[in-house]
């Protein structure tokens, strides 16, 4: 308040030198009118703050999943994401948390996507860090850039150009991205590069979030989860995980059009031990907590844990865990006010992971998320892509092959099994 005042003061004593030689009704109008212009701009932003509306879980990169030649240094790669929210200021994050060298970006920019790999070369906006172009992020570290003006709509995807410098041998990233990358050989950064005859990759590297200043009213659900949160059977580049049909459906609900929905779901996650990536409890902080502007957690995770159990012991001790580690992450986000859904576990009748002990924790574990009173509410997936005349497998129109996945078809059924009065 008291930066205010002083800038207030500061436009008065302006426009008294800019009018000394005008009428005294002149300058009180022109002070009265700088003053109202400063009191509205001050009282916008006071009424916004920073919303994530696009973010992905960061992982070490594994071998088979690594960029393509030419690699990363001293080339060009575009990756596209579709955001939920839109906005007129953004900012990006961008992640080394897993590398053990340095890794420099010499420009980025961010543009409209076109499709495929083409762009809308008006909207090209480059980005700053701490006002300079090039940035260098150190091992273990995540940067975010200077804000910046772009005309975001909600479910536009974007895509973000990296001309590299020199990077690390081992890659941060998301491997599990649905949506094709485009490498191209040197620094390829201007605004008219063709990108048509790009090596294709179907994985994100070192891009991990996006944030919109919104609307007070505006806010977040973060999804922590495994590959069937990540997308796994969902159509590459179409976009239909069932976080992007939930995000679809809460845009279109005009009680829920400013909520954004953040998938941080990593493809072989698990939540106690083992898996890939962190275990949903070592990310929990990173990925949920210090999201920006989340009001909202759906934990729809478990399954990996349960099947990598060999006994009926140790399936009984992974579901006592899996039940510990949910009441754990509750009480977390809900001292941060974050009100916690529980997802139980689709079916795993005909998949790898199906024995008749793991079928029993699994049981286990959902009647706790669905009696237990822990959750603020259940979003009961199970019951929207089982089988009514075998419940516990899939559907068979809903599942991608391996009785574990869904597809497409499952997604929507997820995505739509989803109370939008939740969010309200």
């Amino acid at each position: 308040m008291k930066s205010e005042l002083i800038s207030l003061y500061n436009i008065f004593c302006r426009m008294l030198s800019s009018f000394r030689h005008r009428s005294t009704a002149a300058i009180i109008a022109g002070v009265i009118i700088g003053m109202t212009s400063f009191a509205a701009c001050t009282n916008s932003n006071a009424q916004k703050k920073w919303v994530g509306t696009w973010s992905t879980a960061p992982q070490l990169v594994e071998p088979r999943n690594m960029p393509p030649e030419p690699g990363l240094t001293n080339n060009t790669l575009r990756q596209v994401v579709c955001v939920s929210i839109g906005g007129d200021k953004l900012r990006l994050r961008f992640s080394n948390e897993f590398s053990k060298s340095p890794v420099t970006m010499k420009t980025v920019q961010i543009a409209v996507s076109n499709g495929g790999s083409t762009i809308d070369k008006s909207s090209v906006k480059e980005l700053k860090f701490d006002g300079k172009p090039v940035v260098t992020m150190q091992p273990g570290e995540a940067i975010v850039s200077d804000p910046f003006s772009f005309d975001l709509e909600p479910r536009m995807e974007v895509a973000i150009t990296i001309a590299f410098g020199e990077t690390s041998p081992d890659v941060t990233g998301h491997p599990g991205s649905r949506t094709t990358s485009y490498l191209l050989t040197g620094n390829q950064i201007s605004e008219g590069a063709d990108f048509s005859n790009a090596v294709k990759t179907d994985h994100w590297y070192v891009i991990n979030g996006i944030d919109v200043k919104a609307p007070k009213s505006a806010a977040a659900v973060a999804i922590i989860g495994n590959s069937i949160t990540d997308g796994r059977g969902s159509g590459t580049n179409k976009q239909n995980r069932w976080p992007d049909i939930l995000a679809q459906r809460l845009l279109k609900n005009d009680a829920t059009k400013n909520v954004a929905v953040l998938n941080m779901g990593i493809g072989g996650n698990a939540v106690l031990r083992g898996g890939l990536g962190p275990t949903a409890l070592n990310r929990f902080e990173r990925d949920i907590l210090n999201q920006h502007g989340v009001h909202w957690l759906i934990i729809m995770e478990g399954v990996n844990d349960l099947g990598g159990t060999r006994s009926k012991e140790a399936a009984e001790q992974v579901a006592q865990g899996l039940i510990d580690a949910y009441g754990k992450m509750i009480d977390e986000a809900h001292a941060q006010g974050i009100k916690v859904y529980g997802g139980t576990i689709t079916p795993i009748m005909k998949s790898f992971y199906y024995t008749d002990f793991r079928e029993v924790a699994r049981n286990t574990v959902n009647e706790w998320i669905r009696t237990s009173g822990r959750f603020d509410a259940v979003i009961d997936f199970d019951k929207a892509i089982r089988n009514s005349e075998d419940i516990y497998s899939i559907l068979p129109e809903a599942q991608s092959g391996d009785y574990l996945h869904p597809n497409e078809n499952g997604y929507v059924m997820m995505g739509e099994a989803i109370d939008l009065s939740l969010f309200e």
